[in-house]
Formats: structure tokens, C-alpha cells, sequence
């Protein structure tokens, strides 16, 4: 069995994001089957493999694609749930992407189109679905864009929801893909990753791709892999620490504002106390 795992970001962007045609037609492949599209020509803009970790705000191992038709496509695996909100996470992904576009003298028509096409290996929405697209609509359902005109999507696809126990040749394209990601770490001693090597194009082309990746790369990935994670970890306590500070200065505004408060409403009684005492002395007096 061997230990290369495209679940590793690292791994993931090396086998589709390489600069070669082995890669690039890994890539194509990956997405005509997810994006449910034929995609004859793809360009990586950003294949480099990030090296400094200290300034990232997460870990973003991105794909950053762009199609023959000027699609632009944010290509990401996400391996775990994170403590920074994932769907705001990858909300903020596709309008940066989308705002990126440079607009001066053109039309808001010659937008390109742009997706954020996510992986992930946890189950965040509710319902059976593998695969969702989200665009802009409103509570009940209706496009605030016309399909054909909608220029923003974000398109998730949760692996955790796949069965590992449905039969091969039940499986779709796209289950059979995600099949192989989970578990492609185990070569040929798993009996569907076998027969899917043997006889399905698509997944040969993938196993070349992992093939190439050597028991002293892969240990480079790994070292790279756990950089990486350990840097958002440690933002991620930073980020705890920095909102628990602010929690406690805007209890300690709370608790200063009260207590103002409660010496201004003692000082009132003491003043309706000397009024009080006042009007009892004038009415003697009198």
C-alpha cells in the first residue's frame, strides 16, 4: 500500500495543477466530470506551490483556472472542518475572484464567468446531494440573474456523503472520481481502485499522475502538508485569542458603563433624598 493521499492539498495541486500535459488532462478531465461540461482547453494561472505559510490566512492551495471561453475557475480541496466558517470562507473566495476582473471601459456584460468549485471531506449542507450549485436567489427560490446570464456559482461537492459500499457499476462518473480520492492510498489492494485502473481511462490517467509522485516527494508533501495546517492552526488560536480579548474589553465597557450607570442613579436618590429632607424642613418650618 502505499502513502500518497489527493486528499493532501499539496498532492491534489501537484497531480492536477502541474505544468505538463499529463496533468493538464487530469485537470480537464476533473472538470467536465464535476462542472457536468465539456472542457477541451484549461491554463493554470498559478501551478508555483506556495512556499511561505507565515502570512496566509488559511491554508489555500487554490487552482486558479481559466478556460477556453475565459471561464475562471477557483479549484480547492478542503481536507477538515476549520473553526473559521467554511461556507463564509468560500463565500468571500468567489466574490473576490469575481471582483477581480478588471472592468474599465467594458460593459458589466463581458464579466467572465467565474465558479468556485470546492471539495470537501465533511458534510456541511442538509441534504442527500453530493453535488450543489449555489447562485444568487432569493427565500423562495427565484434567480435574481437569468441562468444563462448568471456569472457567479459556487459549486460544492461533499466526498463524506459518498456510499463506499455502492457497487462499482452503479456508480456515476463523479462517484467513481471521489472513490478514488478517498481511497487511492491503497492502490491495487482495494478491489474497486483495481478494477477502475484496469478498464476506466479517466482513472488510469489520475493513477499515472499519483504514480509519479515518489516515496521522497510524497515525504516532502507531508512535511509541506503539516506546515501548512500547523501555521492555521496557530492563526486559528491567534484568531481565539484576539476575539476573546475583544470579549473581554466589551465586557469590561459593559461592567464600566454599568457602573456609571448605578452611581448615577445613586446620586439621583440622594438628591430626591436632600429634596425630600428639604421640602420635610420647609414644611415644619411653615
Amino acid at each position: 500500500m502505499r502513502s500518497a493521499n489527493l486528499l493532501n492539498d499539496f498532492a491534489f495541486k501537484y497531480v492536477f495543477g502541474e505544468d505538463c500535459k499529463e496533468a493538464n488532462d487530469a485537470l480537464k478531465s476533473l472538470l467536465t466530470v464535476f462542472l457536468e461540461r465539456k472542457v477541451n482547453r484549461v491554463v493554470v494561472k498559478n501551478s508555483e506551490i506556495v512556499k511561505d505559510y507565515s502570512k496566509m490566512k488559511s491554508p489555500r492551495l487554490d487552482l486558479l483556472v481559466e478556460f477556453d471561453d475565459r471561464t475562471m475557475v477557483d479549484l480547492e480541496m478542503q481536507l477538515r472542518q476549520t473553526k473559521d466558517n467554511l461556507p463564509i470562507r468560500f463565500s468571500y473566495y468567489l466574490a473576490r475572484l469575481h471582483g477581480s476582473q478588471q472592468l474599465e471601459g467594458k460593459y458589466y456584460k463581458q464579466l467572465k464567468e467565474t465558479i468556485v468549485l470546492v471539495f470537501f471531506n465533511v458534510n456541511l449542507i442538509e441534504n442527500d446531494k453530493m453535488c450543489n450549485t449555489f447562485t444568487l436567489r432569493n427565500e423562495e427560490g427565484l434567480s435574481f440573474v437569468e441562468e444563462s446570464q448568471d456569472r457567479m456559482k459556487l459549486r460544492t461537492i461533499e466526498m463524506a456523503k459518498l456510499d463506499l459500499n455502492k457497487p462499482l457499476e452503479d456508480m456515476n462518473e463523479q462517484e467513481k472520481m471521489i472513490y478514488y480520492f478517498l481511497n487511492c492510498h491503497k492502490g491495487m489492494d482495494d478491489s474497486k481502485i483495481k478494477v477502475m485502473i484496469e478498464k476506466d481511462g479517466v482513472i488510469q490517467m489520475l493513477e499515472k499522475r499519483v504514480e509519479t509522485i515518489s516515496d521522497d516527494g510524497w515525504k516532502k508533501i507531508i512535511e509541506d502538508f503539516q506546515k501548512l495546517h500547523e501555521n492555521e492552526e496557530r492563526m486559528e488560536r491567534q484568531l481565539e485569542l484576539e476575539e476573546l480579548q475583544r470579549v473581554k474589553e466589551e465586557v469590561r465597557k459593559l461592567q464600566e458603563e454599568a457602573r456609571k450607570a448605578q452611581e448615577e442613579a445613586r446620586k439621583a436618590q440622594e438628591e430626591a433624598r436632600k429634596l425630600q429632607e428639604e421640602t420635610r424642613k420647609a414644611q415644619e418650618d411653615a
